[in-house]
């Protein structure tokens, strides 16, 4: 037991598999994800490895590496299985948490921070949904920590530059063919930055050569693909990169100070995250200050960089949550081996709160959790009993330790309470679908079969609703131009809002509505409803003169 308590990494991933392996399958499938099982799919279906697409249509948006991965894990265990498909997702996951192990052991020589940071990450809020979720960020993330440490490497040791070299330029690579140059901007130049101001880059003429090599190396492994869809589908490659470029200044557009409650983003650690970063307070409390001062400007300039973009989302932060961890890692520690002889009210108030919070969730979730769910949970009675005993057992001891100060113990007992939730409160995902007129695309099949008719999509198609049919759907409204099927009689998906113009433009056919397919998981009225993911299906049938 011993010797399993002193093993940081086995316990390091232990507990990503815990998090990130468990019930895999319990979510629905999102659109981001959906984009990236289709053309995952139609790589397997139709060979379209290098010139990707989505819906039979070039997706050249998003470079393929993240494709490719879902693509060969379907390959294995089969593309119907969720749980095959978020799996590339949950080993970059794994990757990422490591990686920020060896990171902060490197820069602390402190086995017990660097545990304490690994761990934070590992349950910041927005890792874990991004770990558990089909999607590029964290494998363009992922990959581009495999580079990070070993450029460290390669700027702190003399020994073995080329080999560090070789490994950071292939892992930046694959960092771009992931998501192109976002963790580049966004993890790797902060990173850079930061490191200088702080370590500064000493012997630099004896590595210049390498980085020389690393750069042109970055440039072959990161362009190669870019270059080969250019030379092979030009005209959809500059439509894409036109509509992209807009996008970075004309959508989801948001002030410079719209990501600054960034921490937020770290879900359970917000309030200990925020304290993290009132640097004057803590620099001299920390156990590694030239650390801590790192840690802190790699994630305000990170924040920075990504706050210069018009183009914000939340999830975009993603990368910020590394250097965050690690960051609010020094402060937890300082907590664990400092608090009991802390006499400052203005001090404890936080770390009171922070945990005083999370217990009496853990306290109150049986009582509030039948109140709130007693109408949903037929057939989840199991579940929902297991996991109001376990977070209500949590709830008490973490209360009871922080009374105590006994501050190991709170943090540990908050982990296992991250564990719980998705452990026992994952099975429950599917009380909250209340959509009594919930009906899959693919139960369209059975009908079209019947009907022996080609189904089109009228003016665009909903990546969800595509990945559910199973194969493409043909859009018959291209730039504004409506193309008529040859076929006396066919079929076609009609968005809500496209009616009116669906109607007038078949005036001249026999139209006749079939019913409607709605996969949203929350019934009509609910603000989760979205029309996107629901289509009414109408038979044309040609009237012969």
């Amino acid at each position: 037991m011993k010797a399993l308590k002193d093993n940081h990494l086995l316990l390091l991933i232990l507990t990503c598999i815990a998090i990130f392996f468990v019930h895999l399958d319990a979510l629905f499938v999102n659109i981001i994800e959906a984009r990236n099982f289709v053309s995952a799919r139609e790589m397997l279906h139709d060979g379209n490895w290098l010139l990707t697409t989505l819906n039979a249509e070039p997706r050249y948006q998003k470079p393929p590496l993240p494709t490719w991965l879902t693509a060969f894990s379907g390959a294995i265990f089969g593309l119907k299985s969720l749980v095959a498909l978020r799996l590339p997702a949950a080993i970059l996951a794994l990757i990422t948490v490591l990686l920020s192990y060896k990171i902060s052991l490197k820069l602390s020589e402190n086995k017990t921070y660097a545990f304490i940071s690994a761990l934070v990450l590992t349950t910041s809020f927005y890792i874990v949904a991004s770990g558990r979720d089909g999607q590029w960020d964290i494998f363009t993330h992922g990959f581009m920590m495999v580079c990070i440490y070993q450029l460290y490497l390669f700027f702190t040791q003399d020994a073995k530059k080329y080999h560090h070299i070789l490994i950071a330029a292939t892992f930046f690579g694959c960092s771009f063919m992931s998501k192109g140059p976002v963790s580049m901007y966004a993890l790797l130049l902060p990173f850079i930055v930061a490191f200088g101001i702080v370590y500064k880059y000493k012997n630099i003429r004896s590595r210049l050569i390498p980085l020389l090599l690393f750069l042109i190396l970055s440039f072959i492994f990161s362009g190669w693909w870019f270059l080969y869809t250019y030379t092979y589908d030009p005209i959809a490659v500059a439509e894409i990169t036109k509509r992209e470029a807009a996008n970075w200044t004309g959508y989801n557009v948001r002030p410079f100070y719209y990501y600054w409650s960034f921490f937020i983003q770290s879900g359970v650690w917000t309030i200990l995250a925020f304290i993290g970063l009132l640097y004057p307070y803590l620099k001299n409390r920390v156990s590694n200050k030239k650390a801590y001062r790192f840690t802190f400007l790699w994630t305000i300039i990170s924040v920075l960089f990504l706050s210069i973009i018009p183009e914000k989302k939340s999830r975009y932060l993603l990368p910020v949550l590394i250097p965050l961890a690690l960051n609010t890692g020094f402060y937890i520690e300082y907590i664990i081996l400092k608090f009991a002889e802390i006499k400052d009210k203005w001090e404890t108030i936080p770390v009171y709160l922070n945990f005083g919070l999370i217990a009496s969730i853990g306290l109150i979730f049986p009582i509030g959790g039948y109140l709130f769910l007693r109408e949903s949970l037929e057939g989840k009675w199991i579940w929902f009993v297991l996991l109001s005993a376990v977070l209500c057992c949590i709830g008490f001891f973490m209360l009871r330790n922080l009374i105590r100060k006994k501050m190991q113990a709170v943090f540990y007992l908050t982990i296992v309470f991250i564990v719980a939730i998705i452990w026992l409160g994952l099975p429950l995902a599917d009380v909250f679908k209340d959509n009594a007129s919930y009906s899959r695309l693919s139960e369209m099949k059975e009908w079209q079969q019947q009907e022996k008719v080609e189904v089109y999509e009228y003016t665009y198609f909903t990546p969800e609703l595509i990945w559910d049919y199973g194969k493409p759907i043909e859009v018959l409204t291209q730039n504004n131009e409506l193309k008529i099927p040859s076929e006396n009689r066919f079929a076609i998906l009609v968005g809500e809002e496209e009616l009116p113009a669906f109607i007038k433009a078949f005036t001249a056919y026999k139209v006749e509505k079939i019913r409607r397919y709605d996969m949203n998981v929350r019934a009509e009225g609910h603000r989760a409803h979205r029309t996107r993911l629901f289509r009414d299906l109408f038979l044309i049938t040609k009237i012969v003169p």
